[in-house]
């Protein structure tokens, strides 16, 4: 079992009525948002997956580097150092600021829309929205995915995109490589970001 990320699904029939629960919980919360009922074109559609751990993976990363601590690969840390770091996670998690940190692991969304204080929104539990009632911004996403790039060794151009050279270098990235991992989530994360974002549609975790 692994975490499935997609950009087009609330458009398709058998997702239309998770979108209007999405819409009403956020139009009640005076975001206007919605999700485009067009069904997403070629091009427009983006679908990705990885194990469950991977994106645990890559939140240890951000704290680290969020925390000012020397970024390793979690990859070679001894259960006792990983279990210690989790732990460091779980304390920037309820800071409530954080907009990788704050999301389900396995449902919920992250929104195209900009929130008021740019944290993410806690919409009320009988919403019926899932993931816990927590929805992203695609726009905080992105931006603290491109905040911690150079801790994974990606490089990104002065506006804060993949280079075709960079962006081939990150799909070809070799198993062997201590990031592996962590990279492969942030690039398909990244990806998605930039879908939702020039589409005007959601990321669905699911």
């Amino acid at each position: 079992m692994g975490l499935s990320i997609s950009v087009g699904a609330l458009s398709t029939p058998e997702w239309r009525g998770a979108a209007e629960v999405l819409h009403r919980a956020l139009e009640a919360e005076g975001v206007a948002w919605r999700e485009p009922a067009r069904p997403a074109g070629e091009g427009e559609a983006f679908s990705a997956g990885f194990p469950y751990s991977y994106l645990s993976g890559l939140r240890r990363v951000y704290v680290l580097h969020r925390v000012g601590e020397p970024v390793t690969a979690a990859r070679g840390v001894s259960p006792e150092q990983y279990e210690e770091e989790r732990e460091l996670v779980d304390d920037e998690t309820v800071m409530f600021d954080s907009h990788l940190l704050c999301h389900s692991d396995c449902e919920g969304y992250y929104i195209p829309a900009d929130f008021e204080d740019e944290d993410p929104l806690f919409l009320p539990q009988e919403s019926g929205v899932p993931g816990g009632a927590m929805v992203g911004s695609t726009a905080g996403l992105l931006a603290e995915l491109q905040g911690f790039a150079a801790a994974l060794g990606i490089r990104l151009e002065a506006d804060g995109s993949l280079a075709p050279a960079e962006e081939a270098r990150l799909a070809a990235l070799p198993e062997d490589d201590p990031f592996e991992a962590e990279v492969f989530t942030w690039h398909r994360l990244y990806l998605a970001c930039r879908a939702s974002l020039a589409t005007g549609r959601a990321i669905v975790f699911g």
